[in-house]
């Protein structure tokens, strides 16, 4: 009969902080931009209409229905 033998300790690869407050950044830096181009609709963008019909042709890029 084989003996049973345990399994090692597997280590698993740490994560640094830098790493993972850049990935924390990128995904808010999305979110953010997603709520601008599909949620927006010009409440936050009081920089004038450039900005709200740049977001605005996004939103009918992106297939987001407007209006």
């Amino acid at each position: 009969m084989p003996k049973a033998t345990t399994a090692g300790h597997v280590s698993t690869p740490a994560v640094s902080p830098r790493l993972l407050w850049t990935a924390l950044a990128v995904v808010a830096f999305m979110l953010l931009i997603t709520y601008l181009v599909a949620f927006d609709q010009g409440a936050v963008s009081q920089s004038g209409m450039y900005l709200h019909e740049l977001m605005h042709d996004g939103r009918h890029l992106l297939g987001v229905p407007c209006h």
